[in-house]
């Protein structure tokens, strides 16, 4: 059984030593290492005090090796990574939270608009102590994300902790399907757009573009208000793709790995592009990563004004390498940088205009209702949760350290389709207005930068 182990961990070397080996390190050390690892492998299972899973240990051991490069990178199994892929094509059954670990405590980052977690007022960095009566203090992160999907209908208890309360309290949530409608959008006022991206799947592009052209078919475009609060991400190629919207020429972000074959630029090019009109971006500390890359390449070229408060601040890139028996590695490989060659790792974007979700308390206050600011704090003076606060996160070379303080559903053909939608029916705006001072503040300044503000 040694021996077994022993090959077991010669195939994971082969796999892994070009990725994570210590290039310094002489090979002889590492397949001593490797046998050390084999060793107290072989001793755990001839002496624990129980009868041990060896997949099981084994894997337990690929995730601790992996948790101790970054928060980002990950060990899929192939469960895991059929549940990515059906998150990046539209759709998954759950109960609609995104989730973190924390100083090992696994943490809420922001609910997903309109599920079942947005509507029983989930917030972002609530503590979820406990799922279905399990304690979450030794699950990984994938662990948990299974707890909390589910078939359609189930439901699922969930134990939450908040500083300001005296004691844990339940909520029990009813799980569905989750569809990931990225682009919503509406008019503000005749003229002067507003459309909201929550996240980066693939077909965010094309469903932008059509927002697009159907607000312009009802009115001369103005203005635009592109909305990227709390949208945590997801395909980088579509976070580009979405910066050229609005681009005619330049560079929209540059990746840099340890490799050549990780050195990419994106360019913008003349095609298709929406030029003729300013634009406000809206984001705040939930936005982050593709959020991240078209509000640094929009504000770098002068685009737009980014308007809200700093970013989350993550600026690595993560690539899906995949494994044997339909398993994955989700890896860290490159950082990605601005068009004027800023890293925002662990600093985030600053905005042109930091303005706060309320206009009487300077800190992001959380709030239940959908499209606005509730996926960055909890409550009160709770400290907004960001990537330099996530144990093990990569430090910004650039900046010195001292400044940085499920079952699958078959959707319905209209389901389908339904990538992108109006919002007019949805939300009632004039009341958004008048409680969401980032958004008010935002279509002011838009006002001000259109043709017929500055002839007022």
């Amino acid at each position: 059984m040694k021996r077994l182990f022993f090959l077991i961990l010669i195939g994971i070397y082969c796999i892994c030593t070009p990725l994570f080996a210590d290039e310094n390190k002489q090979e002889g050390d590492i397949y001593r290492d490797l046998e050390t690892f084999a060793n107290v492998l072989t001793l755990i299972q001839q002496h624990y005090v129980e009868e041990i899973d060896s997949n099981k240990v084994i894997t337990g051991a690929i995730n601790g090796m992996l948790n101790s490069l970054d928060p980002h990178s990950a060990y899929m199994t192939p469960e895991d990574f059929k549940d990515l892929e059906e998150e990046t094509s539209g759709s998954f059954t759950g109960v609609g939270i995104e989730i973190s670990i924390r100083d090992g405590v696994l943490t809420a980052v922001a609910p997903i608009e309109g599920t079942p977690a947005d509507r029983k007022g989930i917030r972002s960095g609530d503590h979820i102590i406990r799922i279905d009566g399990a304690l979450t203090k030794t699950m990984t992160l994938m662990e948990a994300v299974r707890k909390l999907r589910g078939e359609k209908g189930t439901a699922v208890t969930i134990t939450i902790h908040r500083p300001e309360w005296k004691e844990p309290r339940d909520f029990t949530l009813t799980r569905e399907a989750i569809p990931l409608i990225s682009v919503k959008y509406t008019e503000l006022e005749p003229g002067f757009g507003y459309i909201r991206v929550s996240n980066f799947q693939a077909t965010t592009t094309r469903d932008l573009h059509n927002a697009l052209k159907d607000l312009k078919k009802k009115h001369q475009t103005l203005g635009i208000l592109l909305d990227l609060r709390n949208n945590p991400g997801g395909l980088l190629d579509q976070a580009a793709k979405v910066a050229d919207l609005f681009l005619s020429r330049g560079v929209i972000v540059s990746i840099k790995g340890r490799d050549k074959e990780e050195q990419m630029v994106f360019e913008a090019h003349a095609d298709d592009s929406y030029t003729d009109f300013p634009m406000v971006i809206l984001v705040n500390g939930g936005s982050a990563s593709g959020s991240e890359i078209v509000a640094g390449a929009l504000q770098d070229h002068k685009r737009a004004v980014i308007l809200g408060t700093t970013t989350f601040g993550k600026g690595s890139v993560q690539t899906i390498l995949p494994l044997p028996e339909g398993a994955g590695l989700r890896l860290t490989t490159a950082k990605y940088y601005t068009p004027k060659g800023a890293s925002i790792q662990a600093t985030g974007i600053k905005p042109d205009m930091i303005v706060p979700l309320t206009a009487n308390n300077d800190t992001e206050a959380s709030s239940t209702s959908t499209d606005t600011d509730a996926g960055t704090t909890t409550s009160g003076s709770s400290k907004v949760i960001r990537e330099k606060d996530l144990p093990g996160h990569l430090e910004n070379e650039m900046v010195d350290e001292k400044t940085v303080e499920s079952s699958k559903e078959e959707k319905t053909p209209d389901e389908q389709e339904e990538r992108f939608q109006t919002i007019d029916n949805l939300q009632q705006m004039t009341k958004r207005l008048k409680e969401d001072n980032q958004l008010r503040t935002a279509l002011f300044t838009l006002k001000s930068l259109s043709p017929s503000g500055r002839q007022k």
